[in-house]
C-alpha cells in the first residue's frame, strides 16, 4: 500500500517527538536516512513541465543528429547527444490535420472522424491531452499553428484544454509567414506592416508587404508561458510552421520558402528557395537553443521534458523539392505517402538527470502514444479508448516495464498501412496489389515480399479491419 511517505525515512511528525525524547546524537542518526536515502531526493516536490515541440513538414533527415549534411542544425544536435533520438517514430498521418488530431486524443486513423484534411472541429465529447492535464493542475498552453476549429465554435483550444493559446487557427491561413493578425486566445492580433496582395488566386494567403514574421512572435509568446509558469507544472506544445512552405506563395512568385534572411546560407550560389528552405530548418533550430538557455535559466531544464518531432514527412512544394537536401534520408516517400517517409519523422526527447544521454530507441511508437505518456508522466487519469501506450519507461530507460504496441496503424483517403514488428503492409488504393516490407532489412521498402509471404499479407489485413472497428 503507498502511504505517499517514503519506506527509507521516517514521517516527519514523529521525527518532532523524537527530537522531544531524545539526545542530539540520536537525532542526528534519525536524520541520516534523509540524507541518504534516493528516494529521499529523486522524489519530486511537483510532475514534470512537459514542453512538445513539433516542426512542420521536416522529414526524417532534415536534421544533422539523423543524417543531414548541409543543413545547420547544431542545437538540435547538441539536444540529441543530451538526450535520445526515438528512431521508428511515427506521426498521425501524412498530412497536418489528422496528424494533430491523433496527437491531441491518442486514437489512431482507425478511431478518428476523418484520416484527410478535411474540415474537422473539434465537439464536446472529444478529450484531449490538455484537457487531461489541466484536470490535474497543469498551466496549458500552446502556440502555432491549431486546426480544430475557431473562435465561435467547440473546436476552439480554449475550450479544449488550453488555457492560452497564440498563433494561427485555420491551417490554410499558416501557409502564409506573413499575415495579416494571428490569434491570442480569441483576441486578434494585429501584425504591423504586413500587406496582403488581395488577389483571389492567392486566397488571403500571399503578402506584398512583409515586416513581421510570424515564427518569431509565435516563440516569443511560446518563451514568455514559459516565464510566466514556470512556478509551476506545465504543459506546452509549440506547433511550429517551419518549414512548411506557402503553397500559394510559391505559385505566385515561384518561392514559397518565407523567411526574413537566408542567413548562413545566402551566400551559397544557390537558387533562392534552397537557400530559403535551409534557413527556415537553421532559424527554427536557432529558437530551441534560445528555449534550452531559457529553462537553464529559470534553472527549469531538470524539471521539464523537452520533445521536438514532426507532423509528417517533408514536402515538395512552394517551389522546393523534398530531394534537394534528401529530407527523407534512407526512406521512401514523402508527405502524403504512406510509406516510411511520409510518416515516419525525427523524434529527440531530452530531460537532463532522467533521460540518459546519448541514448538510442528503436520502438515503434506515434503521436497517439503522448496522451498516455504525458498523463503517466504527470500521474493523470487517461481514458479507457486510448490507442496509445506510455512510452515513459523507455524515456526513463526502463525498457522492461515498455508496453508495445501490436500493431501501428495508419490511413490517409484510401491509402492504409500497418506495421506489425519489422513487417509493414502498404495499401496504396483498394485495387491495387498489396505492398509488403521487412523494415529491418530494407528500410527504404524497395523489395515488395507479398507474392512469396500470402501468410502474413492476410494476417495485416486482417489487423487493418480490426483497426477500424
Amino acid at each position: 500500500m503507498n502511504t505517499g511517505v517514503s519506506s527509507c525515512n521516517p514521517p516527519f511528525h514523529h521525527l518532532f517527538d523524537i527530537m522531544r525524547t531524545r539526545p542530539i546524537l540520536t537525532i542526528l542518526v534519525a536524520f541520516v536516512p534523509l540524507l541518504l536515502c534516493p528516494s529521499a531526493t529523486a522524489e519530486r516536490s511537483r510532475p514534470p513541465n512537459l514542453i512538445y515541440i513539433m516542426a512542420d513538414d521536416l522529414g526524417y533527415g532534415d536534421l544533422g543528429c539523423f543524417g543531414q549534411k548541409t543543413i545547420q542544425t547544431p542545437h538540435l544536435d547538441k539536444l540529441a547527444n543530451g538526450g535520445m533520438k526515438l528512431t521508428s517514430y511515427y506521426a498521425g498521418n501524412t498530412v497536418c490535420r489528422p496528424s494533430r488530431l491523433a496527437l491531441w486524443t491518442g486514437k489512431h486513423m482507425g478511431h478518428t472522424p476523418i484520416s484527410s484534411n478535411a474540415q474537422y472541429r473539434f465537439k464536446p465529447a472529444d478529450t484531449t491531452v490538455a484537457e487531461l492535464l489541466r484536470q490535474k493542475g497543469y498551466a496549458t498552453g500552446g502556440v502555432g499553428k491549431w486546426a480544430m476549429g475557431g473562435t465561435g465554435t467547440s473546436g476552439h483550444p480554449n475550450k479544449n484544454g488550453f488555457d492560452f493559446w497564440f498563433g494561427y487557427l485555420d491551417q490554410g491561413e499558416a501557409h502564409n509567414y506573413y499575415p495579416t493578425h494571428l490569434w491570442r486566445n480569441t483576441e486578434k492580433i494585429p501584425l504591423p506592416g504586413n500587406v496582403l496582395t488581395g488577389k483571389p488566386g492567392d486566397r488571403g494567403r500571399v503578402a506584398k508587404k512583409r515586416t513581421t514574421y510570424s515564427h518569431d512572435l509565435i516563440t516569443a509568446e511560446a518563451l514568455e508561458f514559459v516565464r510566466k509558469n514556470r512556478a509551476r507544472p506545465f504543459l506546452l506544445h509549440i506547433h511550429w510552421t517551419i518549414p512548411h512552405a506557402n503553397n500559394e506563395g510559391g505559385r505566385a512568385t515561384g518561392n514559397g520558402m518565407e523567411i526574413p534572411s537566408h542567413g548562413i546560407y545566402a551566400s551559397r550560389d544557390w537558387p533562392a528557395t534552397k537557400k530559403g528552405a535551409a534557413a527556415m530548418i537553421t532559424h527554427m533550430d536557432s529558437d530551441v537553443g534560445k528555449l534550452i538557455a531559457l529553462l537553464e535559466q529559470l534553472e527549469l531544464e531538470k524539471d521539464t521534458l523537452v520533445f521536438f518531432t514532426s507532423d509528417n514527412g517533408p514536402h515538395s512544394e512552394g517551389g522546393h523539392k523534398h530531394e534537394t537536401f534528401n529530407s527523407n534520408g534512407p526512406l521512401r516517400g514523402y508527405k502524403r505517402d504512406l510509406y516510411e517517409g511520409g510518416i515516419r519523422v525525427p523524434a529527440i526527447a531530452y530531460w537532463p538527470g532522467q533521460i540518459t544521454a546519448g541514448g538510442i530507441s528503436a520502438e515503434p511508437l506515434a503521436f497517439w502514444d503522448w496522451l498516455p505518456t504525458a498523463c503517466d508522466l504527470a500521474k493523470a487519469g487517461k481514458p479507457r479508448e486510448t490507442d496509445g501506450v506510455s512510452f515513459a519507461p523507455t524515456l526513463l530507460g526502463k525498457d522492461e516495464g515498455q508496453v508495445s504496441h501490436p500493431y501501428l496503424f495508419w490511413k490517409f483517403g484510401k491509402k492504409q498501412a500497418l506495421r506489425q514488428s519489422n513487417w509493414k503492409l502498404v495499401i496504396t488504393n483498394p485495387q491495387a496489389p498489396p505492398e509488403l516490407y521487412d523494415l529491418q532489412k530494407d528500410i527504404g521498402e524497395t523489395v515488395n515480399l507479398a507474392k512469396d509471404n500470402p501468410v502474413i499479407v492476410a494476417r495485416l489485413h486482417r489487423l487493418m479491419k480490426e483497426a477500424c472497428q
